[in-house]
């Protein structure tokens, strides 16, 4: 069985209500459900909250809310491992065994159906622990900088100061929006950045943090040009 969880507490303190607050029309929850059903790729979509308005919310727009999600994995300092780990024993205590389970996270309105599909294919047909959304950084990192307590600039790696950027070797981050990942892999808690785990890589203009409200105002701008274009397209 392939199940999707999509971890959403209630607790945001950045952006109040954020899991549900509207976005370009919709509940912020609504695009990752929409998503994992528009992928075919699951059995059951499952959201792991602890808040009930959330719960209402995300059944409304078609997934399940079989379980509270306890208090102990609902604090600001809780990972995301765990509370897939909890999701995939519960379903074991109720007599199902989920084998492939993706990590959609609820704050993701880039989220494409296809690329679910992708990270489900690479998941099947490489020998891996896990298969996630990654995306290039903008700028070589080796020529990042950072600000010391006086106020003044240095270079986290000054050996790169005259190196041209393109003999710099090209660098990715996590573009936080899903994560495929074996049973085994999730009960035993394995780390997503090891060896065993294989990037699904997505374009830079699909990939947006949404920590801050200033955040939220870029992520729509970007999110409207999109679909725009592809309108016209």
């Amino acid at each position: 069985m392939r199940v999707a969880v999509i971890p959403a507490r209630g607790g945001s303190k950045r952006i109040p209500r954020k899991n549900i607050k509207e976005f370009c029309g919709k509940p912020m929850i609504a695009w990752s459900i929409e998503a994992a059903k528009a992928s075919g790729c699951f059995d059951r979509i499952i959201v792991s909250t602890d808040d009930d308005e959330i719960a209402e919310v995300a059944q409304a727009w078609g997934a399940e809310v079989p379980f509270v999600r306890p208090k102990e994995l609902s604090d600001d300092f809780t990972g995301t491992i765990p509370v897939i780990k909890h999701a995939v024993e519960w379903l074991d205590s109720q007599g199902y065994k989920a084998e492939d389970i993706c990590c959609i996270y609820a704050t993701a309105p880039f989220i494409r159906s296809e690329d679910l599909s992708r990270g489900l294919e690479s998941l099947q047909n490489e020998s891996c622990d896990y298969a996630f959304s990654v995306t290039s950084f903008p700028f070589p990192i080796q020529r990042a900088i950072k600000i010391d307590v006086q106020g003044r600039v240095r270079m986290f790696q000054p050996e790169h100061f005259m190196t041209r950027s393109q003999d710099l070797e090209e660098a990715y981050h996590d573009a936080g929006q899903f994560y495929w990942g074996r049973r085994e892999a999730w009960l035993g808690e394995k780390t997503f950045f090891q060896p065993g785990t294989v990037p699904v890589l997505l374009p830079r203009h699909r990939v947006q943090d949404i920590d801050t409200l200033e955040d939220w105002t870029c992520a729509e701008l970007l999110f409207e040009l999109i679909k725009n274009q592809e309108v016209e397209q």
